[in-house]
C-alpha cells in the first residue's frame, strides 16, 4: 500500500532530510536531487486518493490541491490526469477539465470512463457536437453503459436530433429497465413533437418506476391539463411541486432539457392560482438529486 506523504516523507524521498541548514548570511551550496522516478509516482497515486477521498466528502478545492500534485509527482499516470480533470468539471472549470482530461485520453487511449467524462464537459460547455463524438468512442470501447447511453441521447436532444436521441434512451432503458430518466425524456421530446399521448405513455411508466420523481408528475401534470383532464392535471401537479420545488422554476426545468413547447405550457399551469398557493406553501427542499 503506498505511503501517504506527509512534508517529512518529502524531505527524505528528495534526499533533503540530510542536508545541514544554512546559518544566518550562509550560503546554499548547489546540490543534485537524486529522484526514484518510481517512487515519485507511488507517492503521486497515493496523493490521488486521498483527493478521491475528500471529493467523496465534497471538499472540492482541497482534492483540487491534491490531484494537481499527483499529476506532478505521476504525469505519466492517466489516473491522475482522469481524476485531476473529474474535479475540474465538477468544479465547473470546464477549459482546464477538458485539457486534463484530454491529457489522460493521450496516455490512455483505450479508457471509455476518460472519454464518457469528456462528453460530459463538452456537453456542459454546449458543444454538443464533440460531446457525441466523445460518447460514441467511449462506446465502442465499452458497450451499452446506460449512463452513457443517456449523455449520448441528450447530446442528440440538444442537437434536435430527435430520433437519433430516442434511439440512444431506448438503449439505454433496454439496458436498464428501471431507468425512468431516460424514460422521462422520451416523454420530453415526443410532447415537442406533438405526440401528447406519447409522452403521458413515457411519463407514466416513469413514475411507475419512481413515484417519487418530482419531474414526470410535472410534466405529465402539465400535459393532462392542457388536453382537457384539468382536475387530474391540477392534482397531478401539486404532488410534483410537494415532491420538489425546484421544479416551480422554469429555468430549472429549461436546465433539465424541457423543449420550448412544453415550458410555454408549463409557465401557464404554473400562473393558475391553485399551483401558486402550493408553491407559496412548499418548503425549499431537494428531495431530488440532481
Amino acid at each position: 500500500m503506498p505511503r501517504r506523504i506527509t512534508f517529512f516523507s518529502l524531505l527524505i524521498l528528495l534526499g533533503l532530510s540530510s542536508v545541514q541548514q544554512p546559518g544566518f548570511a550562509q550560503a546554499l551550496l548547489p546540490y543534485t536531487v537524486q529522484l526514484d522516478a518510481k517512487e515519485l509516482e507511488q507517492q503521486g497515486l497515493s496523493l490521488a486518493q486521498d483527493a478521491l477521498q475528500m471529493a467523496r466528502f465534497q471538499q472540492y478545492e482541497l482534492a483540487l490541491q491534491r490531484a494537481q500534485l499527483a499529476t506532478q509527482l505521476a504525469p505519466k499516470s492517466f489516473q491522475t490526469w482522469f481524476l485531476l480533470g473529474s474535479l475540474y468539471i465538477q468544479t465547473q472549470k470546464l477549459s482546464q477539465g477538458i485539457e486534463a482530461l484530454q491529457k489522460a485520453h493521450s496516455l490512455q487511449p483505450k479508457e471509455a470512463g476518460v472519454l464518457f467524462t469528456l462528453g460530459s464537459a463538452h456537453f456542459q460547455k454546449a458543444d454538443y457536437t464533440a460531446a457525441v463524438a466523445d460518447l460514441q468512442a467511449g462506446l465502442k470501447i465499452k458497450p451499452d453503459v446506460p449512463d452513457a447511453l443517456f449523455d449520448l441521447g441528450n447530446a442528440y436532444y440538444k442537437l434536435n436530433q430527435y430520433q437519433d436521441a430516442i434511439a440512444q434512451y431506448q438503449k439505454a432503458v433496454a439496458k436498464d429497465g428501471k431507468f425512468w430518466p431516460a424514460m422521462n425524456n422520451i416523454g420530453l421530446i415526443k410532447y415537442e413533437m406533438g405526440d401528447v399521448p406519447g409522452a403521458i405513455e413515457q411519463w407514466k411508466l416513469a413514475i411507475t418506476i419512481d413515484n417519487k420523481a418530482a419531474e414526470p408528475h410535472l410534466a405529465m401534470a402539465v400535459a393532462l391539463y392542457t388536453t382537457g383532464n384539468r382536475e387530474q392535471g391540477l392534482t397531478l401537479g401539486e404532488t410534483a411541486i410537494k415532491l420538489d420545488k425546484r421544479y416551480a422554476d422554469l429555468k430549472f426545468l429549461k436546465d433539465n432539457l424541457w423543449g420550448s413547447r412544453l415550458l410555454s405550457d408549463t409557465k401557464k399551469f404554473l400562473d393558475i392560482p391553485r399551483i401558486q398557493a402550493t408553491i407559496a406553501n412548499s418548503p425549499e427542499q431537494q428531495s431530488e438529486p440532481q
